[in-house]
């Protein structure tokens, strides 16, 4: 099959899937490019409250296609970066789940969602190093934010590649379920996030992510939005919230 990007919905999730089999699912331009537009349309989707990012197949995502880089190396490099930015900017919670190689632009991706679970065996590496590449200033304060200065330079001089238990005791990774348990863990948790509220998900991300300026805006929200009411009543009346606030279009 050509290298593709495929999604589906099904109860309040979105599900991308990274798609070249050929290559271990390494992102080609196409892909890239194609991945900015598909989020603009999964955050317009009142119907989408969780999004996961996962690979076709045994491996999440090798990384940039090679080839895309023997043109213009750093074309290539911004294609990632937009996309990455893209990803870190969606406006409801994401979850990366991976299973094999999560390398390079694999990792760059993962790191952009707000959460990682990975399958036992996975593995994950930074390997900008190895093709004499400088990482993006941006990925590399992100990876700094999850894994700390010394992990994130043992990861971007070597190259070499940690297993997944490695990367949750770094904080790369935020849960290794039992081995066989990924899509059923993956599935549990979502369902959990889609029946929260998605006003405390919203101010939270950004708060979590540094934003300093929102936070008349977000009283404002809180007060208007309804949301605190009924889950306060759901809790003393004992039954599942129905939280009514919804993540704006955006502009």
């Amino acid at each position: 099959m050509e290298p593709r990007l495929t999604h589906r919905v099904e109860e309040a999730v979105a599900t991308v899937v990274i798609g070249n089999a050929a290559k271990r699912n390494a992102m080609t331009a196409e892909m890239w490019r194609a991945l900015p537009p598909l989020l603009d349309i999964l955050a317009a989707d009142p119907a989408v409250r969780v999004l996961v990012l996962t690979g076709e197949g045994g491996t999440f995502c090798a990384g940039a296609d090679i080839s895309t880089l023997r043109g213009s190396p750093a074309e290539a490099q911004s294609l990632a970066v937009a996309a990455e930015e893209a990803l870190a900017a969606f406006p409801k919670p994401t979850l990366a789940a991976v299973r094999g190689h999560c390398v390079g632009g694999g990792s760059q991706l993962a790191a952009a969602c707000d959460l990682r679970f990975a399958e036992e065996g996975a593995l994950f590496g930074v390997t900008p190093a190895k093709l004499g590449i400088v990482y993006p200033a941006g990925s590399t304060r992100r990876l700094v934010s999850l894994v700390g200065p010394a992990t994130t330079k043992y990861l971007l001089f070597s190259g070499e590649l940690i297993d997944a238990e490695r990367a949750l005791r770094t904080g790369l990774v935020d849960e290794v379920p039992a081995e066989g348990g990924l899509d059923k863990r993956v599935a549990e948790f979502t369902r959990i996030l889609a029946a929260r509220s998605q006003l405390t998900q919203a101010a939270a991300k950004e708060f979590a992510n540094g934003r300093t300026d929102r936070d008349a805006h977000w009283a404002e929200q809180a007060g208007g939005s309804g949301d605190t009411a009924e889950g306060v009543a759901a809790f003393l009346e004992r039954r599942q919230p129905r939280f009514t606030w919804a993540v704006p279009p955006r502009g």
